[in-house]
């Protein structure tokens, strides 16, 4: 059966057509990593430690004869689990919503309008556009196509890229390899040209599902931080350990009971085993890359994540990132006079011409921006007149390239052999390929400054009459002669001047990198604030100069125009040895090697190649300089919260070991804690870190201090200390009201419910402290997180169940406490927070005097 190639091709499929053939069909993808299932979590949470020292607890008490105690201590196990299960539940989600975003995207064509979607969402028959840069998203048959090279080495190894043919309507597709094919196959990469394609197979069924291709499940690269907390948590758990064997020892030959000896020992080295580290690491990662994903930024390198609040430098492109990259046409010139499109409604015929030569030197149904500017007002304004040529018949399309920025098409007037070719493109391009002589294009560029020096874009245009019946190789065999220029405008997006200021305010350098005319590319960055926007360094300047020339140059110009995508590499390595630690913006294939090699690479999302993105970190999902601010911002309050997390991790197993260690030297003294009391405080201490830390807002000056050094431990000794001496202060309130208790008479059991309560309320009290290093204690409860109510208000609701339900009070080794009592040490636990608050209140004051 054949299909007629241009049937419904401006068109495309439905919507509705394109769902009908999802629920038929499936989804185009091949089958990757399952997500694990519930018998495969609690695999994991049997290997964890913390689940071996719960077994080994319940096994000791049960061997005691403790029923209920070893009872109890089992069941936690499943309660352990039901955490373990939810935040991976809630990790996998994150992850699943950033593979979905970070699959291969398509070009379609629905509905009669080109439509960018992801990779999984393309259907048999959908038209997609093949540009230079994509990957092609499933098997297809080539219906139009200019110039069309593709990369086929993932499917037949050879790394030549084959040349593309456009259909017959006769064909069968065949296999992959070879010139002149009308197929294009899913996986491999466009290298040159652009055209139409319909998809003639997906998923499974495509070449590189027939050869068991399957998608490599996503491995998280180990980061800098990780390794980090890899060390620290093999420290501790070391240390734990030698104390653990300190305890059975001490205990033994103290109490000459070797069974309680173990059960000691275990319970110390379930209070030192920080095993929340990889944990609360884990999901603050994936969380956090999720909440950026809502702000339009995908993150692809996790360690994207810790190196952005370190960025010292953000190198933009100006079209669509800067700027709306919705060009509209706003002046004309002739070369000696101008026309303002804004400010008359008449249209002189003296500038038809140039309107007339641009629309027929640009593709009939564009894609490029500036081109259905060219189109839109070529139709507004040359509707019912001679200069529109609806029946000309285009014979060549002369593409862009990188020697020459400029393209032609030659077209076949009706009813004769003359052939009339249009050229536009850069004004030196066209001044070039119309031999001009240097006064007439000193002239020239005159106008072209002046048009640029209120912030267009400017374009050049020309025309050729053809008689020859052989049409050149190049562009330059034609005699050209210069029609006009033409001046477009792209308004600065609203958003980006305040985004500009809040990265100076960050303490961040914003430097804007661009093809554009240097005037046009000052203009806008005089419009955006940006510092010293009146000095430039063009690409041919750039080119010339030597590494210590840029070195210097570049510490002060925050300008660079007339760049191409390749000197952007030179760009970051020069301000690489200067020490800035860079984020770079990209979206062509040539902008690749400055992508990965600057700190963070951050490739464009809706106009971005494949290759950008696979050489990036991060992916801008709407094109919005203000989007990679707030990742800035974003990223900042993840690590933030996750030292806020850590933090409190340190404070709160302090007192716990310490309580665990210290009353098993004096062979006299009862011990306050045992495993089922450490378990309930890990119910507590899991949830704060991954939920109320994780949710927490960002701190208010998280955009007013300076990017952290690159070389900076993340959790450095100073913080550490601090934390340890939240810790301590916990500690010598309870051990104070343990000691207070015993020395009044009370019985051991009071005196351990008395200890408790005041370490859960001084566990809560650091919570709600650590929630800010910056704001006190008052200002934080009038700073809203849903969460806090939910884990704070479980935990005292369970101590209420432990100090009231008796068979609770007897697992807990408890006797029955009168209000009062509660209070006080509730009041005793809170109060174990006020030196955290005044040292916060000392360093506020200090820095707002400095």
């Amino acid at each position: 059966m054949t299909i007629d190639r241009h049937q419904n091709m401006a068109q495309g499929l439905s919507e509705s057509q394109a769902l009908d053939k999802i629920k038929q069909d499936g989804h185009n993808e091949l089958p990757s990593s399952k997500p694990r299932n519930i018998l495969a979590i609690a695999l994991g949470v049997v290997k964890e430690p913390m689940f071996l020292l719960l077994v080994a607890c319940g096994a000791l008490y049960l061997i005691l004869g403790d029923v209920h105690e070893g009872l109890m201590l089992l069941g936690f196990v499943f309660v352990i689990m039901g955490i373990e299960l939810y935040q991976e539940k809630k990790t996998e989600k994150a992850l699943d919503a950033l593979k979905d975003l970070a699959s291969p995207r398509a070009l379609v064509i629905r509905d009669g309008m080109e439509k960018r979607i992801a990779g999984r969402e393309v259907v048999t028959d959908d038209i997609i556009v093949l540009q230079e840069g994509d990957r092609v998203p499933a098997d297809a048959t080539v219906l139009t196509s200019v110039n069309l090279l593709a990369d086929e080495s993932l499917l037949t190894g050879e790394p030549v890229p084959v040349r593309k043919s456009e259909w017959d309507g006769l064909e069968e597709k065949v296999h992959p390899g070879g010139d002149d094919l009308p197929f294009v196959y899913s996986g491999s990469l466009i290298v040159q040209g652009n055209g139409l394609a319909r998809v003639t197979a997906i998923g499974m069924n495509t070449e590189i599902g027939k050869i068991g291709k399957a998608l490599e499940s996503v491995t998280e690269e180990e980061t800098k931080l990780k390794r980090e907390m890899g060390r620290l948590v093999k420290k501790l758990t070391v240390i734990g350990l030698a104390l653990c064997l300190l305890v059975i020892v001490v205990y033994t030959l103290s109490r000459g009971d070797l069974l309680k000896g173990f059960l000691a020992g275990i319970t110390l080295a379930m209070a030192m085993l920080p095993e929340e580290f990889p944990v609360v690491l884990t999901v603050f990662l994936a969380l956090g890359a999720w909440r950026m994903s809502k702000r339009n930024v995908l993150t692809r390198k996790p360690a994207a994540i810790e190196t952005l609040g370190s960025a010292t430098v953000l190198c933009s492109d100006k079209t669509g990132t800067l700027t709306q990259n919705k060009m509209t046409v706003a002046w004309l010139s002739n070369g000696t006079e101008f026309f303002s499109l804004a400010e008359s409604r008449n249209f002189p015929e003296g500038f038809h011409e140039i309107a007339e030569y641009a629309m027929l030197s640009s593709q009939t149904n564009p894609f490029d921006p500036m081109e259905k500017a060219i189109l839109r007002m070529s139709e507004l304004y040359l509707r019912d007149t001679e200069h529109v040529h609806a029946d000309w018949e285009m014979l060549k399309e002369y593409p862009l390239s990188r020697d020459l920025l400029a393209m032609s098409r030659v077209f076949r007037q009706v009813g004769t052999d003359e052939k009339t070719s249009a050229v536009k493109g850069a004004p030196e391009a066209i001044f070039d390929l119309c031999h001009l002589d240097n006064d007439k294009q000193r002239e020239l560029a005159t106008a072209v400054e002046y048009l640029a020096a209120k912030g267009l874009r400017v374009l050049g245009v020309g025309k050729a009459r053809v008689n020859a019946s052989n049409l050149p190789a190049i562009q330059h065999d034609f005699d050209f002669a210069f029609v006009g220029l033409i001046g477009l405008a792209d308004p600065v997006r609203e958003n980006v001047p305040e985004a500009v200021q809040e990265c100076y305010r960050a303490g961040i350098r914003v430097i804007m990198i661009t093809g554009d005319y240097p005037v046009t590319a000052m203009n806008i960055a005089g419009e955006i604030g940006l510092r010293n926007h009146d000095a430039c360094i063009t690409g041919p300047e750039l080119q010339a100069m030597s590494e210590v020339e840029l070195g210097e140059r570049i510490k002060t110009v925050n300008v660079f125009a007339r760049v191409m995508p390749e000197q952007k590499l030179k760009i970051v390595n020069a301000l690489k040895k200067n020490n800035e630690i860079v984020a770079m913006t990209g979206d062509g294939v040539n902008d690749a090697p400055a992508l990965k090699a600057a700190h963070i690479g951050i490739a464009m999302g809706e106009k971005g190649t494949d290759v950008a993105r696979e050489a990036s970190s991060l992916v801008l999902l709407d094109d919005n300089f203000a989007s990679i601010v707030g990742a800035v911002r974003m990223g900042r309050r993840i690590f933030d919260n996750l030292q806020k997390a850590l933090g409190y991790i340190f404070a709160i197993h302090v007192p716990i070991a310490g309580l665990s260690l210290i009353p098993i030297f004096f062979a006299d003294l009862p011990l306050i804690l045992w495993p089922v009391h450490i378990v309930f405080m890990e119910l507590i201490i899991d949830p704060a870190c991954s939920i109320i830390f994780e949710a927490e807002m960002a701190e208010t000056n998280v955009m007013a201090r300076p990017p952290a050094r690159l070389d900076e431990p993340f959790f450095s000794g100073r913080k550490i200390f601090l934390s340890c001496l939240q810790g301590v202060s916990v500690l010598v309130i309870v051990l104070a009201l343990y000691g207070a208790g015993l020395y009044l008479g009370y019985a051991e059991k009071e005196v351990r419910a008395f200890s408790f309560i005041a370490l859960i309320s001084s566990n809560i009290a650091v919570i709600l402290s650590n929630r800010s290093w910056n704001k006190n204690i008052f200002q934080i409860l009038a700073t809203p997180n849903v969460t806090v109510k939910w884990v704070v208000g479980g935990a005292i609701l369970f101590l209420a169940l432990v100090l009231n339900v008796p068979f609770l009070r007897n697992v807990f080794q408890f006797e029955k406490v009168d209000t009062l009592e509660i209070a006080l040490c509730s009041l005793a636990g809170l109060l174990s927070i006020a030196g955290f608050e005044l040292y916060k209140l000392v360093t506020n004051r200090s820095a707002h005097t400095t």
